[in-house]
């Protein structure tokens, strides 16, 4: 989501080409590469037939059979851009006031704590709710972090559909928990920022995804987020095999719709919508934020030319029933119906009173903003998300942890909160500063900014500050002086561009920004002791100086939100040991991985064609599949102390079959008259009692027009033109499917594994990552990657010789793939030698556990 004030000229200018009533036309799609598909996939299936639903479909019902045609078509879409009052980010509640400023998704993923990820969703939660936020836009999967470049995999959780899938999992059910409507975002392969959007020169890049990487990779946190029960799905800007996601038929009706189970509506990312009656027939329930793609003048495909359209016979009356039904359900299944607040804040101004409708220029005025604060004690929970998410890759010679008592020199103006205020840049659409969270729509205002210097002193008073990110003339230190240089790397939304960057690091790619290299390289030609500490969008090449022998220790605090400081310096004098763990991959060179990952796609006439031809060999799974040593890899953390992973044994729950049982039928779902309403229902009032504004988009149309189109409907003579394999007849599902997340027995647990975990140092307490990773069995027909997460858990804190028992669990579907033929999740071997490793990393494998014999060996050595 994202559209910046700094665009409104080329709106201006885009405007000129835009036609105002465009509902029904789609330009042809570009070529693709061959082999790569986006068939077609019709009717839109109903929702309501999930037994968890039916109550609030029930209900939903008996409410939309009272509702006229244009109240319908009212609810399908967003009143216009800058119309509304507000706007929701995934780490707190947008261009708000009295909210908390969380860590950023990336920096949770790191945490790989459960327990804390979804505590940082109920905060969430209930922030939104007393904000009056009936949605919130989040958490983010898309993108999974395909590309290390990309713009904004800080919001999602890690390069790994596990880990990506089980916090998204878990923050949806802490903010659902709250009454708030989550959505998961966004659907699907929106792995870069720059050329993703469609406009009236140049349709958005496609994503050219085979079948089976699309389910193994792309869409596992998806299937995870509604197997939740999430109530909403925000398409992509981009298009998937040359159809564009928002009028994507196999995306949103075959796939997320059927296959899937999705019981809640499907929205377009803001301004993705890009088609009136192909979208409406794709599968698209909700226009974001209801006007064409050139919000100008307040045209939209939806609203008034969605009435239309029923009215005319070319959107069938059964499929605007089932999109209204979806999204009044969602309404009822999170209670929002019983004494849920309303807005009281505005995302366009922070004064009292002020325009209702600010994008209409002229606008009745009002109160705006109530002032609401909703922090409580949540800062706890966002310092303990930065403080444990703080990932330790190197600590020689224990120069970690410091003393009160230390002389510290401080380097680097990433140490010190922005000098122009924390807010002080759009969207945070700068990089000055501590780097708290990247830049774009996923952001929040912050309510306060402890910085890492700030905190320092509270420790050191007497630390010298250098805040400069050129090394300064200094004398000689003290061999027993340390020197903390502070770097940072930053990306965001392509709305904006930032030193060059388009929303990519197109610019600075994995570079330190402001020349840090050097500056790290500078002080440790000067130090004995160099700490260097990273807040960072991703991962990035330390070559340069990693190997330095000054450079004695690296922190990557990734983006801490408003509590760096405190949560830094915690780990940094020894309160707490680090305890978090990469979430991607740190490789030695961007040619360490493959083209198609590691370069961004660049300008083409026409549409830019994004082709993953990589398959599943992603971040570890193509390093391991080459056999490439990173730096660091995926899943890595030091502590201050030492785990022993000891006493493994293994149990099998559910016997498998290479196919899961059969899913059941469907229940029926809500039956409503497909006559086409009279065409009064879709005029506007007569007399109209209320003030019209400009550029509101209203969803009547005028008397003549509804009759006129009335006149075609009613006779059955459309002239609309439907897409090829386009029925209006409900299917019984795939077989894949039969329940939220596809079928239910894809989650049996197959195999549970214990281990005991314990504190093996004689000084500092700790927490330990525990991950496991499937290994599949030899000899199988289909190509797998070496080893792929499936489970982790993190201990609580253990004190010296402490130690604690941790389940992990394997479920059918972690040991299958997906079979292009059978269209279905396959067990390749069910008597087969799967290895199920146990580890801090996915280097880190020194225990096995096999299937067939049920036995588990510690001390083995892991190899590529």
């Amino acid at each position: 989501m994202g559209f910046g004030t700094g665009i409104f000229w080329l709106s201006v200018a885009l405007s000129l080409f835009e036609t105002p009533c465009d509902a029904g036309r789609v330009r042809p799609r570009d070529d693709i590469p061959n082999g790569f598909v986006a068939p077609p996939y019709y009717p839109a299936p109903h929702g309501g037939w999930v037994t968890s639903w039916r109550d609030s479909y029930a209900k939903a019902q008996k409410l939309v059979s009272q509702m006229t045609l244009a109240e319908k078509t009212n609810i399908t879409g967003g009143v216009g851009i800058y119309m509304g009052s507000t706007l929701y980010s995934a780490l707190g509640v947008a261009s708000a006031d009295n909210i908390t400023a969380f860590p950023a998704g990336i920096t949770t993923g790191a945490t790989w704590d459960k327990k804390l990820i979804y505590a940082r969703g109920v905060a969430l939660g209930k922030e939104f709710r007393g904000k009056g936020a009936n949605v919130y836009l989040g958490p983010t999967v898309g993108p999974l972090g395909r590309k290390p470049l990309g713009g904004r995999n800080w919001e999602g959780f890690g390069a790994d559909p596990v880990l990506q899938a089980v916090a998204a999992a878990l923050t949806i059910k802490g903010v659902q928990e709250q009454g708030v409507i989550a959505t998961i975002k966004h659907l699907v392969g929106n792995e870069q920022e720059m050329y993703r959007m469609y406009n009236p020169f140049q349709p958005g890049y496609s994503a050219n995804i085979d079948d089976r990487t699309l389910h193994e990779l792309y869409l596992w946190p998806f299937a995870e987020a509604v197997k939740a029960g999430v109530g909403a799905v925000m398409t992509a800007y981009n298009a998937v095999n040359g159809s564009a996601c928002s009028q994507n038929s196999y995306l949103m009706n075959g796939i997320l719709k059927d296959e899937l189970g999705f019981q809640g509506f499907v929205m377009s990312d803001w301004l993705a919508h890009i088609s009136g009656v192909p979208a409406a027939l794709a599968g698209l329930d909700m226009s974001m934020p209801g006007d064409t793609m050139v919000p100008l003048f307040g045209y939209s495909y939806w609203k008034y030319e969605l009435t239309r359209s029923v009215l005319n016979g070319s959107v069938p009356l059964e499929r605007l029933n089932d999109m209204a039904t979806r999204i009044v359900a969602a309404w009822y299944q999170f209670g929002q119906d019983k004494d849920y607040p309303r807005p009281n804040f505005s995302a366009n101004s922070d004064s009292e009173y002020g325009l209702l409708h600010p994008g209409a220029v002229i606008s009745p005025w009002g109160k705006i903003n109530w002032f609401v604060n909703v922090q409580a004690d949540h800062y706890k929970v966002a310092r303990q998300v930065a403080q444990d998410a703080i990932t330790m890759l190197k600590n020689d010679g224990n120069a970690l942890p410091l003393k009160a008592s230390s002389k510290i020199s401080v380097f680097g103006t990433d140490a010190a909160v922005n000098p122009d205020g924390p807010n002080a840049c759009m969207n945070r659409a700068c990089n000055k500063g501590t780097l708290g969270m990247g830049w774009g729509s996923g952001v929040a205002n912050y309510p306060y900014f402890d910085d890492p210097i700030s905190a320092i002193r509270r420790r050191v008073p007497s630390v010298a500050f250098y805040n400069t990110d050129s090394f300064p003339r200094i004398n000689n230190p003290a061999d027993d002086e340390a020197a903390i240089v502070f770097l940072s790397s930053d990306a965001g939304e392509n709305t904006f561009t930032v030193e060059g960057n388009h929303g990519d690091r197109d610019n600075s790619k994995l570079s330190a920004w402001y020349g840090g290299d050097e500056l790290v390289k500078n002080a440790a030609a000067k130090f004995k002791t160099v700490i260097v500490v990273v807040h960072t969008v991703g991962p990035l090449v330390l070559e340069p100086w990693i190997d330095l022998p000054s450079v004695k220790a690296v922190l990557f605090a990734h983006l801490p939100g408003q509590e760096a400081g405190e949560s830094l310096t915690n780990i940094l004098f020894g309160d707490v040991s680090p305890s978090g763990h990469l979430p991607y991959s740190i490789v030695k060179a961007s040619t360490d991985l493959p083209d198609s990952v590691s370069n961004l796609r660049g300008f083409a006439f026409g549409q830019v064609q994004d082709t993953y031809s990589e398959g599943l060999y992603i971040d570890y799974r193509h390093l391991n599949k080459n056999k490439i040593k990173p730096r660091y890899a995926f899943g890595h953390g030091l502590s201050y102390t030492s785990f022993n992973i000891t006493s493994a044994n293994i149990k099998r729950v559910v016997e498998l079959s290479p196919i899961s049982p059969p899913r059941q039928p469907k229940l029926g779902t809500p039956v409503y008259s497909t006559t086409i309403p009279p065409a009064a229902e879709g005029t506007w009032p007569n007399p109209l009692n209320f003030t019209q504004v400009w550029r509101f988009i209203y969803s009547w149309i005028p008397e003549k027009e509804a009759n006129e189109a009335y006149a075609i409907g009613s006779t059955g003579k459309t002239k609309y033109v439907y897409p090829a394999g386009y029925s209006e007849t409900q299917t019984a599902g795939p077989e894949s499917g039969g329940g939220e997340g596809g079928n239910p027995a894809l989650w049996d647990v197959a195999y549970e594994v214990e281990v005991t975990v314990k504190n093996v140092g004689d000084k500092f307490a700790g927490k330990a990552s525990v991950q496991a990773y499937v290994q599949f069995p030899e000899g199988i027909q289909w190509d797998t990657p070496v080893v792929q997460l499936r489970d982790f858990e993190k201990t609580d804190v253990l004190a010296p010789g402490q130690e604690q028992t941790v389940k992990l669990r394997l479920t059918r579907k972690d040991l299958s793939v997906w079979d292009v033929r059978a269209q279905n999740w396959v067990v390749p071997k069910v008597d087969g030698k799967y290895g199920i490793w146990i580890g801090e990393a996915s280097d880190k494998l020194g225990l096995a556990c096999w299937t067939d014999d049920l036995v588990c060996q510690g001390g083995q050595k892991f190899v590529v």
